[in-house]
């Protein structure tokens, strides 16, 4: 009988502990997600920009709109395209809580195939980078029709 009631201790207290090791992480997950609205935040109106299935040399730029809804003026420090072909461009000057501003993305649309590039920004609306993406599929060009013959071989025939 002691053994019996030693074994259903120790099942009690296992089942306990484990219980008591589950419910401070699912606490600290709820706290973890609610937003904080102090500082800048920065508010994309898409993080992806699909140019989907363009012609080789077509317009390379691309515009991202964000807006600042959080309480103090959000500072673009760098971004940084994930490879040479990818180049972005933004302002900057702090944009005032509450305003709006872009980041312009160029690529380089004369290497063909499909693409999926990221720029990185670094910002103070927090310590982790903010990543956006442009993806699409770049097609070659259509041939040029043949040249017309040069001198005497003309439409006319005109021989000597």
């Amino acid at each position: 009988m002691k053994r019996l009631s030693f074994i259903l201790l120790l099942v009690c207290s296992f089942t306990v502990a484990l219980q008591a090791q589950t419910a401070p992480a699912a606490v600290s997950t709820a706290i973890e997600a609610a937003p904080s609205t102090d500082g800048p935040v920065m508010t994309f109106e898409t993080m992806e920009i699909d140019y989907g299935n363009i012609e080789q040399d077509s317009d390379p730029y691309r515009i991202f709109k964000f807006k600042n809804t959080g309480t103090e003026p959000l500072l673009i420090t760098n971004a940084r395209g994930s490879c040479g072909c990818t180049v972005p461009s933004y302002s900057k000057a702090p944009v005032p809580a509450g305003e709006t501003s872009e980041i312009k993305v160029r690529y380089d649309t004369h290497r063909l195939g499909q693409f999926r590039k990221r720029v990185t920004l670094t910002t103070n609306a927090g310590s982790d980078p903010i990543v956006i993406t442009i993806k699409g599929d770049v097609s070659a060009k259509p041939a040029e029709p043949a040249a017309v013959p040069a001198g005497d071989q003309g439409v006319f025939g005109g021989g000597k």
